[in-house]
């Protein structure tokens, strides 16, 4: 399928941030653009900071004077709806309510031609339901952008279930051709990104929840080990927690209230104080001038062990053995132990392993092992700066400092978390990969567009499913088990992808 030609006028309703990024984007594409707004004087002045945002721009070097000049030049602002009348494709980016959507589609289809195409930027609402009141149905396309939309570069593409196909292969071609990153997606609710990243502030909740330690230390966790770009806590202050509630809510709503979705009762308290996150200058963390920056928490220096030695295999963490013979400790080789099948570390007289979404003590306990101490999954153990750890209630404290010791020989800093399940990092990739698997058997998108979707949507280090086929998707497997069975009810069930993949070998990343 062909993209609208780039003679073709595109009009933007709404010139809140949302609209007038997508207005230039348009515009820096060579499209005629028009530009309206409800509120007197908002589709004006949104003009007028895209134009000098496209100058400042072409001082920086990063576009041609020329270039932002025209581009600047093809935005006209219209003072009526009707003036959208030559308008090819009309994308919608007024408030996010399904009454009022609707009427703003209605009255359009009234305006342009019978092949004209109405695309809404609708995040959350289903494209079935705000298509549904239309004689044209067929033509109406979500066309989800994210904020900031000339720099993101995702654009999520929503069938309802009359949208047509080409109209929706139409978007794809066309945003690709202004440079962005196209994924096709069916209607439903919190489309591929807010569905699938659910997890990634639903776990982190829940930690937070049960103390395991401090908004700080966990952000620095999956930034040093999980390779997240933001933290959970500081993505979420960022985003503010009225807008980030609000989603969760939604999604846990048109899911009829699957746990999966559960919304915090912590997240919701900072909503009803009024702490929005940096927005209002108050969320998980305080942002007024003088604030002192919080402390991560990290064990002191212990002292380096001379030898460790390693049974079985640790896949993955195995080049932690590597970082440790760098720094001058020995590394034995012993034989596997049948306590830990995914191999594990002898040092201080305990053992050091790799979280398999057991407490330390449950697992210690189900394997005769006191001194335990477990340690938490990394984007790439070679790299890393940090890990998350965890002792049974029953380890020593001389092991514990062992233990400690080793991980710090190495250069990674150890920030202690109490004695949860699936600690930080694995206990949410796990899940991320989860709800991305269950988005793919319920072919809401490919696992293809899944993957990107998280990547470049919101940045993840890796598309969750082939971050669980790099783990193994039988010890992703094994974690959600392990969590459901620590947790009960219905959160970690295991999605029937990963079951089935389990069972034939296949990576769940493969397209097919």
């Amino acid at each position: 399928m062909r993209p609208l030609p780039a003679d073709a006028v595109v009009a933007v309703i709404g010139a809140g941030a949302m609209g007038a990024g997508i207005a230039q984007v348009a515009a820096q594409s060579g499209h005629p653009v028009r530009l309206f707004d409800s509120r007197i004087g908002a589709a004006e002045t949104a003009r007028r900071k895209i134009v000098a945002t496209l100058e400042s721009l072409a001082a920086k070097g990063k576009m041609s004077i020329d270039a932002a000049r025209s581009a600047g030049e093809r935005i006209a602002v219209v003072d009526v709806l009707a003036d959208c009348v030559s308008a090819k494709l009309v994308i919608e980016a007024i408030v996010e309510e399904l009454e009022a959507k609707c009427a703003l589609l209605r009255e359009l289809e009234a305006i342009v031609a019978f092949d004209a195409i109405l695309a809404t930027n609708t995040s959350s609402l289903s494209i079935t339901a705000l298509a549904a009141g239309l004689k044209h149905p067929s033509r109406v396309v979500g066309m989800h952008f994210f904020n900031p939309a000339p720099i993101l570069p995702l654009v999520e593409v929503v069938s309802g279930l009359e949208t047509d196909s080409t109209i929706a292969d139409a978007i794809y071609a066309t945003a690709a051709a202004w440079g962005k990153f196209p994924v096709h997606a069916a209607s439903t609710p919190g489309f591929i990104v807010n569905r699938c990243a659910r997890p990634f502030y639903g776990e982190a909740l829940r930690l937070l929840s049960e103390r395991a330690t401090d908004p700080a230390t966990l952000d620095a966790v999956m930034r040093d080990a999980g390779g997240f770009r933001m933290g959970p806590f500081e993505l979420m202050d960022l985003i503010g927690h009225d807008v980030n509630f609000a989603v969760t809510r939604s999604v846990w709503d048109a899911y009829f209230h699957d746990p999966r979705y559960t919304p915090s009762v912590l997240q919701h308290e900072l909503v009803a104080a009024g702490f929005l996150g940096r927005k209002t200058g108050r969320g998980f963390f305080n942002y007024a001038n003088q604030a002192a920056k919080p402390d991560i928490i990290a064990l002191p220096a212990q002292s380096r062990p001379a030898a460790v030695r390693a049974c079985g295999e640790l896949r993955a963490a195995g080049t932690l053995l590597s970082r440790l013979a760098s720094a001058n400790v020995i590394v034995e080789r012993g034989p596997p132990n049948p306590a830990f099948p995914s191999g594990a570390i002898a040092v201080g007289g305990g053992w050091l392993a790799l979280t398999d979404g057991r407490t330390a003590t449950t697992r210690g306990a189900a394997v005769g092992v006191r001194d335990l101490v477990l340690f938490d999954l990394a984007l790439d153990y070679a790299t890393c700066t940090r890990l998350a750890v965890s002792r049974a209630d029953t380890c020593s404290e001389s092991v514990w400092r062992a233990a400690a010791g080793a991980l710090q020989a190495a250069g990674i800093a150890v920030s202690p978390l109490d004695d949860v399940a699936g600690l930080a990092v694995m206990g949410t990739v796990a899940m991320l990969a989860n709800e991305a698997a269950d988005a793919v058997t319920q072919k809401i998108a490919t696992a293809h567009d899944v993957d990107i979707a998280m990547q470049k949507g919101v940045n993840y280090p890796l598309g969750p499913l082939a971050w669980a086929d790099r783990i193994g998707i039988a010890q992703v497997r094994d974690v959600l088990v392990h969590l459901g069975a620590q947790y009960g009810g219905d959160r970690y069930r295991v999605s029937p992808l990963i079951a089935r993949r389990c069972a034939t070998g296949q990576p769940l990343a493969d397209p097919s």
